[in-house]
């Protein structure tokens, strides 16, 4: 007798073991770990070296911190937002003004786009070796590579991150859900994807809107930081548009307008506000006024310019060997997205009139151009989308490529200017993506050519990042050695009582960060002529007292421009040495 009886679920019948992480997961961990391990003793060892921009950035965290001022763009320019001081500013505001309390944030962020860059690579098809193998480039750190990444100058430590996620985002809005058409059957009508259950309709649908705010959001915020983004955000965009237009018509296209505004609320205010053009600002600082010849651009820009942006390079220089990464490059953005176009041009599988498919309802073709049997229209749609978005990150990387190596600081100093490219590592997991594709082949007979040429390619990245990280490491310790001879400067200002001084651009700004405004500082050049300050009440300050000392570093030509000053009578200045400076006081 059966009669009364409940069955139970088959579910509940049916212990559940506990999942254990996979191995390529548990390395990428380790490998993720071992990343912001070696740049977080990086930043413990003072590297790497700081500058006057970045002191600039910390004397705007500072403002904030104490209430004194609010800046939207980096000081004495109308253009790069001042994000990373927002995010310092907590830290400066307990710990005090330290290069540490600023890089923290950017530590952070960089270890947001290792774990952003491990699920871009799983969303976009890749397995999980395949992410191990994206995490473990990133991984590596190489002098420009860690610059980028660490130094809180503006608009570079916070772009990738965020770019991915905005790559995150755009995969999650297009896959096949809410708004997806899928064909009823080759060649014919469409029909909408299948409605979720009433009941789960107004949750998903307020998680998808903020899906639409933050991409957004997400967008004005880069565009205020720094315009260098804005070709990815077009590529993204772009997919957004063809795949779906029609949602963007109604409440999407508001959640997303809204965010936007939001992001970019900064950049838009001061604009209104003051009249100013962002983007006419940055074009004013492309370097037009000192041309360089177009075989210099496009060797600074597609020779040298890859193999820095993306660490395969020695500290300050390229090597003749490690030059082999600019041709590979290019070549690989070439087969990246042939690859991701032939995916997109494959035919998409009927949808079959009955609820439940068998595999026979698929065709199959064993060379994967046409459907595979099995194939659900919702994941083949998935697989487009990924293919788009991998389209967009190349896209994207060849014009920011393409941009700069037409400019003239490709030409002028390729070396410091590489920073960027430093987007590219946005479009890693895209841009690998043929590699690993023919590497997973090797054992086939008729594709072991290009399998075992692909495995020695990937082998090369890594060996070649290896060679450049070791190079970085191998310049700490001067670099630390420097920033003891600044701490000592710090400190013997404070005991000869000195609150103003003259220095030259790069001391200035550092100089006043480091004492917390204590001693102000304004620039001079080479021949005594007042400079650039970027905060001109500095020179005020400074103008105004008649006591102000100078500051330059022993066996600079401002040093022995001051040196010619140094006596016994009227208007002459008594010198002091401390630890590679010489401070420069008036005679009283």
């Amino acid at each position: 007798m059966t009669a009364g009886v409940r069955q139970q679920p088959r579910e509940a019948t049916r212990p559940r073991t506990p999942r254990r992480p996979r191995l390529p997961a548990l390395l990428a961990l380790l490998v993720g770990l071992a990343g912001i391990g070696y740049r977080l003793a990086l930043l413990l060892a003072d590297a790497p070296p700081t500058n006057s921009d970045e002191a600039t950035m910390g004397l705007a965290a500072l403002h904030i911190a104490r209430g004194a001022d609010f800046p939207v763009w980096f000081y004495g320019q109308a253009y790069m937002g001042t994000l990373e001081a927002y995010l310092a500013a907590p830290l400066v505001a307990l710990a005090g003004p330290s290069v540490l309390a600023l890089r923290l944030p950017t530590l952070a962020l960089y270890a947001l786009f290792l774990a952003l860059s491990w699920r871009l690579t799983r969303r976009l098809g890749g397995d999980r070796w395949y992410a191990l193998l994206v995490v473990a480039v990133l991984a590596l750190g190489a002098d420009r590579v860690v610059k980028n990444q660490l130094i809180a100058g503006g608009g570079y430590p916070e772009l990738n991150p965020a770019a991915a996620a905005l790559a995150l985002l755009t995969v999650g809005l297009c896959a096949a859900g809410p708004g997806a058409r899928l064909p009823l059957r080759a060649g014919g009508a469409s029909r909408p994807a299948a409605r979720p259950a009433p009941q789960a309709v107004a949750p998903r649908s307020a998680v998808r809107l903020s899906g639409w705010a933050a991409w957004g959001l997400v967008s004005g915020l880069l565009l205020w930081v720094d315009p260098l983004i804005l070709p990815f955000v077009l590529a993204l965009g772009g997919v957004l548009v063809e795949r779906r237009r029609r949602e963007l018509v109604g409440r999407a296209g508001a959640a997303l307008a809204g965010g936007l505004l939001l992001g970019a609320a900064p950049m838009l205010l001061d604009s209104l506000r003051h009249g100013r053009n962002p983007l006419a600002a940055v074009l004013a600082a492309s370097g037009a006024d000192a041309a360089a010849s177009w075989g210099e651009r496009l060797h600074g820009g597609l020779v040298l310019g890859p193999p820095l942006a993306m660490g395969f390079c020695s500290p300050g220089h390229c090597a003749g060997w490690q030059l082999w990464w600019a041709p590979a490059f290019l070549v690989l953005l070439l087969l990246a997205a042939i690859t991701a176009g032939r995916t997109l041009r494959r035919p998409v599988p009927p949808v079959p009139l009955s609820s439940s498919p068998d595999l026979g309802d698929f065709p199959f073709a064993a060379n994967d151009n046409s459907p595979r049997s099995g194939d659900d229209p919702a994941v083949t749609a998935d697989r487009r989308v990924s293919a788009a978005v991998r389209l967009a990150l190349l896209a994207g990387a060849a014009a920011v490529l393409a941009a700069y190596a037409a400019s003239n600081a490709a030409g002028r100093t390729p070396v410091e200017s590489a920073r960027y490219l430093s987007v590219l590592a946005v479009a890693t997991p895209a841009l690998l993506w043929p590699l690993w594709s023919a590497a997973r082949r090797a054992g086939r007979a008729r594709v072991r050519a290009a399998g075992v040429a692909a495995v020695a390619v990937l082998a090369g990245m890594l060996g070649t990042g290896a060679v450049a990280t070791a190079g970085a490491i191998g310049t700490v310790p001067a670099t630390h050695a420097e920033a003891d001879r600044h701490r000592a400067l710090v400190d013997t200002l404070g005991a000869l009582g000195v609150r103003h001084v003259r220095a030259g651009y790069w001391t200035c700004n550092r100089l006043t960060f480091a004492t917390g405004e204590e001693v102000r500082c304004a620039v001079v050049d080479d021949e005594l002529r007042p400079g650039f300050d970027r905060l001109p009440a500095y020179r005020r300050a400074v103008d105004a007292d008649p006591g102000a000392a100078w500051v330059a570093p022993a066996g600079s030509p401002l040093a022995a421009r001051l040196d010619g000053r140094v006596g016994s009578g009227p208007g002459a200045l008594e010198v002091v040495t401390a630890a590679g400076w010489r401070i420069y006081l008036p005679r009283r």
